[in-house]
């Protein structure tokens, strides 16, 4: 069964994820697993809507064996499209880059072969043969940058056509994280438990405040030296049930990001690709190591070990230790 071409553009221009569908051949390109996959699950989800009998092969690159992509590829006995999943082309071995330069070049008019390609230089020839022969390709860029997070929540309620607001998109992200399966999963689940727009409130109801839900607001404000802010934050997370031992571990987390991408700092070390840093966190650290010199970045990460072992026990009150822990970090951030 012929597959239609969806519209084929360059790598720069690739359409979304959330445009996948089949063809002979289709390229599935860029870093961000979750649209990888669900970009995977819309190709094969047409192919069997056309074609119920739709049979779906799983290669791997890396371990590929010669002859295999063809052979998968080719009609069954048993009648139904062949569609076969090439997963992990960012680590191929020559096998597959020869075999699959050479299906490129004269594909299956009647199956569907996806090459799910996660980013890097690794099979480029395999890639420019690709683009060049007008197979069509979907883009998965990573989703890292702050704005880059608010756009995926506020993306993710238009797909399920559902209106939010954006303070409610800001307070799910900071509520949630970076973490773009988890905002994924919160997204699903508050299209099915709030009826009508979603808006800050229903954010809170379900996933709490940026205050109540992480520590890291109360980080956030220390480390620039906004002392009243931090502590008004602090305060209002232990009245709402928050356990002071988070909210030490995100003053740690937050310190040892500064420390990080600061030690990095001429020495030839990129924070993203070398520590894993996200970039956004590493463009936040960057502004923020502007209130903080080594001295004062050390004397603040030994605070934090103290407090750490006093919330975890050795102190009888805790919640006394984050405050002084605040008060401490910020005043050194403020000592400019």
């Amino acid at each position: 069964m012929p597959a239609t071409k969806p519209p084929r553009r360059t790598s720069a221009g690739a359409p979304p994820w959330h445009r996948a569908a089949p063809a002979p051949v289709v390229l599935v390109s860029g870093p961000e697993a979750l649209l990888g996959s669900r970009a995977l699950g819309l190709i094969v989800d047409a192919a069997r809507a056309r074609d119920p009998e739709t049979d779906v092969h799983r290669l791997e690159a890396a371990t590929y064996t010669a002859g295999l992509l063809r052979s998968a590829a080719s009609p069954s006995l048993f009648g139904g499209t062949a569609l076969v999943i090439v997963e992990g082309a960012e680590s191929m071995n020559d096998a597959f880059l020869t075999d699959a330069i050479e299906y490129v070049a004269a594909p299956d008019p009647e199956a569907v072969v996806i090459v799910r390609h996660g980013g890097g230089n690794r099979g480029k020839r395999l890639l420019d043969a690709a683009r060049a022969a007008g197979v069509p390709e979907y883009g998965c860029p990573a989703v890292t940058r702050d704005s880059d997070l608010v756009d995926f929540v506020a993306a993710e309620f238009s797909r399920a056509g559902r209106t939010a607001s954006a303070a409610a998109v800001r307070a799910l992200v900071d509520s949630v994280g970076s973490d773009v399966s988890q905002l994924a999963a919160a997204c699903s689940q508050l299209t099915m438990d709030v009826q009508g727009g979603i808006d800050e409130a229903a954010v809170a109801k379900y996933y709490g405040t940026r205050v109540n839900a992480t520590g890291f607001a109360v980080a956030d404000a220390a480390v620039v030296g906004d002392t009243a802010k931090a502590l008004a934050l602090v305060r209002h997370a232990l009245e709402t049930g928050t356990d002071p031992v988070p909210l030490v571990a995100a003053i740690a987390a937050k310190l040892r990001t500064l420390a990080k991408v600061g030690a990095a700092r001429g020495r030839g070390v990129d924070p993203t690709r070398d520590l894993g840093i996200a970039p956004w966190q590493v463009d936040r650290a960057r502004r923020e190591l502007r209130n903080w010199d080594a001295d004062r970045l050390a004397t603040a990460i030994e605070l934090v070990a103290a407090a750490d072992h006093a919330v975890k026990g050795g102190d009888r009150a805790p919640a006394f230790t984050v405050e002084r822990l605040v008060r401490h970090v910020a005043g050194l951030a403020a000592d400019t």
